[in-house]
């Protein structure tokens, strides 16, 4: 919503004009909405919300794609350097390094929610290979959304491409397409948060019910009836639990608003437990795959190799994080 801001006070008021808006009254209207989304009760109730966010997710990646495209046929050549973005010494380079392998393994987090969709699923056919052919066909999508933003991003504007090219303002004009797309990154956010948080609601909730299973604030469920609205019913573990998290994670939004640093940090930390070292170890006893075969040599160095990257992201990411705090 400030990019939205920032791209109509550019267009009224120059490029070089200093529109800076704030960002506090807009993470705050993020938490109060996601208070308000959070109430709805698991993944089964969410279809509508995950077809918004991915229509939305598409459409703002394809624009981001078509203006690069756009500025890489306007500049007549392409802009950077094999080497990327130069550093004032070595150190700080790794840094950089460390901190775009973060980056890369954010692109890939959805190993959170595979299981929690795949329950969605109805068969025929089997819901796993449902999921495989899925899963193949989003990794696919992905990629190619990621290479095609991140390259021609980097072609267009070389060493001064910004971290987000949209919300960053790589582009200016046409300043109205840049608002839609940044309209649409906000309806995707919304929609997104809410896909990642519902496992860790339904984790907590199912934890708290079966420690606490006579308890009427965790089991107990009140049904009400507003008008032109359906019914709906309220727990009240999910009220408190629910608004608890997200104010919290609002919170820790406004204490570190800095994107490319805190993606880093989040991807490192999801990458190899969750996408490498589990579906390998599930894997292996699935297969019933020996000790010191080919295939176990194979995969278990592939586990560290991913390992690494994990270690080396989460480091850059925190620096890089630390560094913007303090600056």
């Amino acid at each position: 919503m400030r990019a939205i801001q920032r791209s109509n006070c550019y267009h009224k008021e120059g490029h070089q004009a200093a529109c800076d808006y704030g960002d506090t009254f807009y993470m705050l209207l993020f938490g109060l909405v996601q208070i308000v989304v959070s109430q709805i009760p698991d993944f089964h109730n969410m279809e509508w919300l995950s077809v918004v966010a991915a229509l939305m997710s598409f459409t703002y990646s394809f624009i981001g794609f078509s203006l690069g495209v756009a500025k890489v046929i306007e500049n007549g050549k392409i802009m950077g350097s094999i080497t990327g973005v130069p550093a004032s010494s070595l150190a700080n380079k790794l840094w950089l390094v460390f901190q775009a392998l973060g980056d890369i393994a954010f692109a890939y987090p959805y190993s959170i929610i595979v299981l929690e969709i795949q329950d969605t699923l109805k068969s025929p056919p089997p819901e796993n290979k449902t999921m495989k052919r899925a899963s193949m066909v989003a990794i696919f999508v992905t990629t190619f959304f990621y290479l095609c933003c991140g390259c021609f991003g980097y072609a267009a504007f070389g060493n001064d491409t910004p971290g987000n090219l949209l919300t960053g303002f790589g582009f200016y004009e046409p300043y109205w397409l840049i608002d839609f797309a940044n309209a649409c990154i906000v309806l995707h956010l919304v929609g997104g948060y809410q896909i990642f948080s519902q496992p860790i609601f339904a984790f907590a909730e199912g934890w708290f019910a079966k420690k606490f299973p006579n308890s009427g604030f965790v089991n107990n469920f009140y049904t009400f009836k507003l008008p032109l609205l359906p019914g709906f019913q309220l727990n009240l573990l999910r009220l408190c639990f629910r608004t608890a998290y997200v104010i919290l994670t609002t919170g820790i939004a406004m204490l570190f608003p800095y994107f490319n640093s805190v993606l880093g940090l989040l991807g490192a930390l999801n990458f190899w437990p969750l996408t490498i070292y589990f579906p390998v170890e599930m894997y292996f006893v699935q297969k019933k795959i020996g000790a010191w075969t080919r295939k176990w040599i194979v995969l278990r160095t592939f586990s560290f190799v991913c390992f690494l990257v994990t270690v080396v992201g989460f480091i850059g990411s925190l620096e890089g994080l630390i560094s913007a705090k303090l600056s």
